[in-house]
């Protein structure tokens, strides 16, 4: 997990404080190279942990300009932050916003097996509704499902300032 964070203070190292994180964000912006141009897409996702291991799920259309990068190069970045609340300070510079991030970069695999893109967007209403759903077959059939493994995150917090 660590990095080269700036604001150490604010750094996330629990495992249970970044998962509430990751339940509770409900958009990751999705960082891609177009040649040598970025592009950034807002989707929601789906995640696993598993013995701190982050492997992250999106789905989207069967084809697009997402993919068609994914196949070109399949290295990708993201983030998602909750807890947005702006605040006011008694000077300029002390006005801000509280937050919890989560950042990462990882591999994009555009997952094929059938089996896998069912439980990938079982992961992901999971995440985005709390509630266990079941796909048939057809519904996975019908959308892309997009696998990423993440080889580096870092989670960060930035509360309310005392007065």
């Amino acid at each position: 997990m660590s990095n080269g964070m700036t604001r150490r203070e604010r750094e996330v190292t629990d495992i249970n404080e970044i998962k509430s994180i990751l339940d509770t964000a409900k958009v990751l912006h999705l960082g891609l190279v177009d040649g040598d141009e970025p592009y950034v897409v807002p989707m929601n996702y789906g995640y696993t942990m598993v013995d701190g291991k982050l492997t992250v799920y999106l789905h989207g259309a069967r084809r697009g300009r997402k993919l068609d990068l994914i196949r070109a190069n399949p290295k990708v970045f993201f983030e998602l932050d909750c807890g947005i609340t702006p605040f006011e300070g008694d000077i300029a510079c002390r006005y801000g916003i509280t937050y919890e991030s989560v950042m990462g970069r990882g591999k994009a695999v555009i997952v094929e097996d059938i089996e896998e893109k069912k439980l990938a967007l079982s992961v992901l209403m999971k995440t985005q509704t709390g509630k266990d759903f079941d796909f048939e077959d057809k519904m996975a059939e019908i959308v892309s499902v997009i696998r990423i493994d993440v080889i580096k995150y870092t989670a960060k917090r930035r509360p309310m300032p005392k007065k």
